[in-house]
């Protein structure tokens, strides 16, 4: 039985009319006569009675009648069920580093849930980039936002996103905001409150010191950028920072931007995606989102 064949057959048991049916669905009655032998044919039944112009259904017919309303009435209801997903829905699972994850993605996840509320969505920070990568190649996230894109595996599509400026931080009342600029000189024999190694702005500081032949003496290195904050706050240290990640308390006086002279600090960042991931409607929507609200 085809799905056409049982449409026809559902109209002729409702019309009682080939005719009729015909003109209902817009077929040449021969076509109509045609299904309807068809069936009858297959089944090995007779589905209607001939009583001159006047059709009426067969007991078979109406057994066929019934089970015909419940294909037809289940394929409408997958129909709709599969072309609703050209609608952005389901959960997303997207990984970020951790200022990213505070300061940028926010004010995203926002407004995508105002636009697409049948999305469900979800942030998972990672512990470091490798981590993150980890997880987007073996699927388990549906795409990440990163700052740190060097040597990554070109199983991977990468768009550059928003320009970071990385700031050199301090307590107000530090001594070195005496000087009208800072270099790495100046900081050497500093109590330096920094990222870990693999990060890139990070790499950037270090090689400033490495140009000027010069190795810090006090570095202490830290997972997490807020308890990195709260120690330059508590006068413990100077700090290389995400502007992004400092803003606030740039702003009421808890933290201070030294002058840096050494070589101007940035890094831009990236949305990054398997290059074999299925770009299903929730995750297009997302990553045209994220295009919107980091473009540089």
């Amino acid at each position: 039985m085809e799905i056409k064949q049982l449409i026809t057959f559902q109209k002729a048991a409702e019309k009682l009319n080939f005719t009729h049916t015909a003109e209902q669905l817009n077929f040449a009655q021969s076509s109509v006569t045609a299904h309807i032998k068809s069936l009858e044919d297959e089944l090995g039944v007779q589905l209607f009675d001939r009583l001159g112009k006047s059709l009426a259904l067969t007991d078979a017919g109406r057994k066929l009648q019934i089970y015909a309303n419940q294909i037809l009435s289940l394929t409408n209801e997958a129909r709709k069920a599969v072309m609703s997903e050209k609608e952005p829905s389901g959960t997303l699972v997207i990984g970020a580093t951790e200022s990213l994850c505070t300061y940028r993605l926010p004010p995203i996840l926002s407004d995508f849930r105002h636009r697409y509320p049948k999305v469900r969505f979800h942030f998972s920070p990672g512990i470091s980039d490798r981590d993150i990568l980890d997880r987007l190649e073996k699927g388990s996230l549906d795409a990440a936002i990163l700052m740190d894109v060097d040597l990554i595996p070109d199983v991977f599509v990468i768009e550059k996103l928003k320009k970071e400026t990385i700031g050199v931080v301090a307590a107000p009342d530090h001594p070195l905001f005496r000087k009208k600029t800072v270099v790495p000189a100046d900081l050497y024999e500093e109590s330096l409150l920094l990222t870990e190694k693999n990060c890139s702005y990070r790499r950037q500081f270090d090689r400033d010191f490495s140009n000027c032949g010069l190795v810090p003496e006090h570095v202490f290195e830290f997972a997490s950028v807020e308890a990195i904050k709260q120690c330059v706050i508590a006068g413990l240290g100077i700090a290389v920072l995400p502007e992004m990640t400092f803003r606030k308390e740039l702003g009421n006086g808890e933290i201070a931007l030294l002058p840096w002279g050494g070589t101007p600090l940035s890094v831009h960042s990236h949305l990054v995606r398997h290059k074999d991931k299925w770009l299903s409607p929730a995750l297009a929507a997302f990553l045209n989102l994220t295009r919107e609200s980091l473009k540089d």
